[in-house]
């Protein structure tokens, strides 16, 4: 079978197609009398918008406007608090996304100080406390593409095809790490490759660097990143997977490469979780990363 394909469905392309992959249906709102006034904008489009996140043409440009949504439920984090408790590992301490206008101010910031450290993320166009109006990753009309696409797509090909993307999506933490910073949610559906060729990032709602550490947060990244990909490339090539790992790791600090040895050793009874669909794709996906890390860190 086909990796990333499922008999008698739907491949995850098909039903998983990301938000900015390819334009999305334009809200149809009047834009101001001067196009540039991107504050006005958001004032008069924020009120009239439906959606938490959609995509609008403003003059020549593509923006997007993300208005203030209710506050997240706790439930789900004390779940995974519990264990993360179990396991001892503060790596898997969930971080609260608190919605609201508290969200809004986060992305904002978080968009800000990453951009101000040269990495590629849309650039804030304007702000009010319940909206936030953002830059397209786009350029010359042409729209980004979502990793989590291209992962799919490579999938299809071959395990060759497949690792040269994925190591395309661990190199792009790793630059993000040598800048001294981190992500928030490090999945692949919020990497996307620019149209001349560089990995932006997006989806910055939360902060965990407003309750964990740094090693913590960067550790955070990479499980991240690997929870999001582990199913894919547990079924191509595991061990060719594991040496690109280490190689890009091989530049990571000493506490971050400790932090996910400790985690790869507390970890590994996960990989006897059922394989079953019937109990849900995250306990396949946790079992995937399980025994990732089992492998690569036998040691």
């Amino acid at each position: 079978m086909t990796p990333g394909r499922r008999a008698g469905g739907p491949t995850r392309v098909q039903a998983r197609k990301g938000a900015a992959s390819a334009p999305a249906p334009l809200e149809a709102l009047a834009p101001p009398s001067q196009p540039s006034n991107y504050a006005e904008f958001l004032r008069t489009a924020l009120p009239q918008q439906v959606k938490a996140v959609t995509s609008h043409r403003l003059g020549n440009e593509r923006v997007w406007l993300k208005k203030a949504g209710p506050r997240h439920g706790k439930l789900r984090y004390h779940l995974l608090a519990l264990v993360a408790g179990a396991l001892r590992l503060d790596v898997l301490t969930p971080v609260p996304n608190p919605g609201g206008n508290t969200s809004i101010a986060t992305e904002a910031r978080r968009l800000r100080e990453l951009g101000a450290a040269g990495l590629r993320v849309p650039a804030v166009l304007a702000q009010q406390p319940d909206g936030l109006l953002i830059s397209d990753l786009g350029q010359s009309g042409r729209p980004p593409v979502v990793l989590q696409e291209k992962l799919d797509h490579a999938a299809a090909t071959g395990p060759s095809a497949l690792l040269s993307v994925w190591h395309e999506g661990l190199a792009a933490i790793a630059l993000v790490h040598a800048q001294g910073t981190y992500l928030s949610q490090a999945f692949d559906r919020n990497l996307v490759q620019c149209p001349d060729g560089r990995i932006g990032y997006i989806d910055f709602e939360d902060d965990p660097g407003e309750t964990l550490p740094l090693a913590e947060c960067q550790a955070r990244d990479w499980l991240s990143f690997l929870h999001s990909t582990a199913m894919l490339v547990d079924a191509a090539s595991p061990h060719a997977a594991g040496d690109h790992w280490h190689a890009v790791l091989a530049d990571a600090s000493d506490e971050v490469r400790e932090r996910l040895s400790v985690a790869a050793r507390r970890m590994r009874w996960l990989r006897h979780l059922p394989a079953g669909r019937r109990w849900g794709r995250d306990t396949q996906r946790v079992r995937a990363v399980a025994w990732l890390l089992a492998r690569w860190y036998a040691s």
